[in-house]
């Protein structure tokens, strides 16, 4: 965290404009902003700066976004929104599989840039990020203060504090492993997710040809959530599954 109470956001991407867009939202939004315009000086901002989230472009000269997450993937957990013009599942799949936390294609609206951050602030860092009333700047609370972290997909809705699923209003009983998958999709609507990184949120351990488990256990979440097979949870065939928003 910056010295000044604010937390910091690295902008890495090579183009001027949304850079500057990127700025101006983020600190409307209460949050400090660092830049970079290539992959080199993202890399070094990640390491010399106290970087809370960075979004970071894929296609960035001398380093790309990919080989910049690499390499800080082997140095510390900083959490990483990857920003591309490309929206291909694939191409999302390998920027996930390298560590990347979240996915923007562009182009993509600014405050959805920001929600994203704020989600993040919250999950990884236990803090909520809300505009004030007026509009300006963000209040802060931990999960030690009386705020109730809701997610809300279509008619479903995932109490964080209570561990609790509701859908239209009525209870859907989960055990501990589809709660952990369902806050997984929840966070992420529309998201396609491998079965390897479903199993490791989900069962909390390292994946080891558990493919059946994944199966199973989306099958079993399906007929909670709905009658009709892929109503909420699709399957992206060669891909994994992603919760329709």
């Amino acid at each position: 965290m910056a010295g000044d109470g604010l937390h910091t956001v690295l902008v890495a991407d090579d183009e001027d404009e949304i850079r500057e867009v990127l700025r101006l939202y983020l600190q409307n939004a209460g949050y400090r902003v660092a830049e970079a315009a290539d992959g080199r000086e993202a890399l070094r901002l990640l390491r010399e700066e106290p970087v809370d989230i960075c979004l970071l472009d894929i296609m960035m000269p001398q380093l790309d976004g990919y080989e910049v997450l690499r390499q800080l993937r082997a140095e510390r957990p900083t959490p990483v929104v990857l920003i591309s013009a490309k929206g291909q599942d694939a191409e999302k799949v390998i920027g996930l599989d390298l560590g990347a936390d979240d996915y923007l294609v562009k182009p993509f609206n600014p405050l959805e840039a920001v929600a994203r951050v704020n989600s993040l602030m919250r999950r990884v860092y236990d803090i909520d990020a809300r505009p004030l009333p007026s509009g300006g700047g963000a209040v802060r609370t931990t999960s030690s203060l009386p705020v109730s972290p809701r997610l809300v997909v279509r008619d479903l809705e995932l109490d964080l504090d209570a561990c609790r699923l509701a859908r239209a209003g009525e209870a859907v009983e989960l055990t501990p492993v589809e709660y952990r998958i369902m806050e997984l999709m929840m966070s992420h609507p529309g998201r396609v997710f491998t079965k390897r990184q479903i199993y490791e949120a989900g069962w909390e351990e390292r994946y080891l040809a558990a493919e059946n488990n994944v199966m199973v256990c989306i099958s079993k979440l399906r007929a909670k959530l709905s009658d009709e097979p892929g109503a909420y949870i699709s399957t992206v065939r060669g891909l994994g599954y992603r919760l329709e928003g």
